[in-house]
């Protein structure tokens, strides 16, 4: 793969073969949390393995902006932890930037603070729902006003009484947030969800001492006289950037890619699952299993078959659903994905996204108010596409780009900067040009 920046635009160029061995920046869906639950906690953490993402950048200056002490050190941070109480009102709005998670998780923390702070971010984030979070942090007591449930949130630190909540949607963040606003709460904060989400929250809870009981689809966290535990941790590979180098392996038969420290946790793995399904060849090593599982991935291209996907699945692998409709191309049959609805409230609408993109490349797709169906086996040929400004977009139509004939140019592709700024740079590195 050649590659040429003209602005902002990217050009990926056919792929001969794909080939190597990838390290990953670090999850910043683990970041995030350990960040703020450090800041939380008494004590000196560690973090290391920060990934360099604009997300992760985000929360730090927030963090720092309520009076947090996050220090660098290479690719590491030291954070000395003097809980809630030592926040104070910062000067100026909390930018979040393009970042959901910052929002969401910020929202639980400071609601039961003594402080009053303005949440905004970009044009992006200003468009994504928050009355999902707002809501049940109110009926604990938070006080938090917003432009009818969107960006700017303006919240007034109020004391909190614990509740239980039945999500009606499935959201690891606001499950995180009602949790970490739990932390405040008089009495339990109990979480029950309809399928379930991500459990980083949960675990590092857990081993910084918090009375929390997990059971089957419900999460409970108890009031403590204690306070949260300073913390020691490595971020693991993030398994969603892993997930593009997967599917640029499963494009062709033969093709292959090794990669190394990614997260392994339960309950983001779906999409092994699914290329399994698809008839990829998977390979797993377990090689550590701390706090997160963390290990190696090895995957091989063989013919692809479609695969249908319903709404359980599709949260499951929420994250990974735009780098498999990219292969879906290039599988036999039609591949079929059904409530998926959530996909158009991310950093852009997700299905319509992918569905130009590709109808650009020649692909032939169906979409629909909830999901997306991709017509496989099909040629693909390079074309002008847009991200919409969503990192995710932009590297699914680049692996897509892989198995075009003729240069496929990505317009707006530094948001890949969000998650992944190095993710052009590796790609070079894995493919050669036809």
């Amino acid at each position: 793969m050649l590659r040429t920046d003209i602005g902002e635009m990217e050009t990926v160029q056919p792929a001969a073969h794909v080939a190597g061995t990838v390290h990953l920046p670090g999850d910043k869906s683990i970041a995030h949390r350990a960040l703020m639950l450090a800041v939380l906690a008494q004590g000196e953490s560690w973090i290391d393995g920060l990934p360099e993402s604009e997300d992760v950048r985000a929360t730090i200056a927030c963090l720092r902006a309520l009076g947090g002490s996050l220090q660098r050190s290479g690719r590491g941070m030291r954070i000395h932890g003097a809980g809630l109480e030592s926040f104070a009102t910062p000067h100026g709005g909390l930018d979040c930037a393009n970042s959901g998670t910052t929002m969401r998780l910020l929202a639980g923390v400071l609601a039961g603070s003594r402080v009053s702070a303005t949440l905004d971010g970009d044009a992006s984030l200003r468009r994504r729902p928050m009355a999902r979070v707002i809501e049940p942090l109110r009926n604990m007591g938070a006080r938090i006003e917003s432009d009818d449930g969107h960006p700017p949130l303006l919240l007034t630190g109020s004391a909190l009484q614990g509740r239980r909540h039945v999500l009606p949607l499935p959201s690891a963040q606001v499950k995180s947030a009602l949790l970490l606003a739990g932390l405040a709460a008089r009495g339990p904060t109990t979480v029950v969800e309809p399928v379930p989400t991500r459990d980083h929250t949960e675990r590092l809870l857990a081993v910084m001492g918090a009375d929390l009981q997990v059971a089957a689809g419900t999460v409970e966290l108890r009031p403590s006289h204690r306070p949260l535990g300073p913390i020691e941790l490595a971020v693991p590979g993030d398994f969603s950037s892993a997930s593009f180098w997967m599917a640029a392996a499963a494009l062709r038969p033969g093709w292959s890619i090794t990669i190394e420290g990614v997260g392994l946790n339960p309950t983001r793995t779906a999409f092994l699952r699914i290329l399994e399904a698809m008839g990829a060849g998977v390979e797993v090593e377990l090689t550590a299993s701390e706090m997160e599982p963390v290990g190696t991935v090895r995957v091989t291209g063989r013919p692809l078959f479609a695969v249908t996907l319903g709404a359980e699945e599709v949260v499951a692998a929420i994250d990974e659903i735009p780098a498999l409709l990219a292969i879906a191309t290039q599988a036999e049959g039609r591949t079929t994905i059904a409530g998926a609805a959530e996909l158009r409230v991310k950093e852009s609408d997700r299905i319509a996204s992918m569905a130009e993109g590709l109808r650009r490349m020649g692909a032939s797709v169906d979409e629909r108010p909830d999901g997306i169906s991709v017509e496989g086996r099909r040629a693909l040929h390079g074309a002008t596409v847009d991200s919409n400004g969503d990192h995710r977009i932009a590297m699914a139509l680049a692996v897509a780009g892989l198995a075009a004939t003729g240069p496929t140019r990505i317009e707006d592709a530094d948001c890949v900067a969000v998650s992944y700024p190095e993710f052009f740079a590796t790609l070079s590195e894995v493919t050669h040009a036809g």
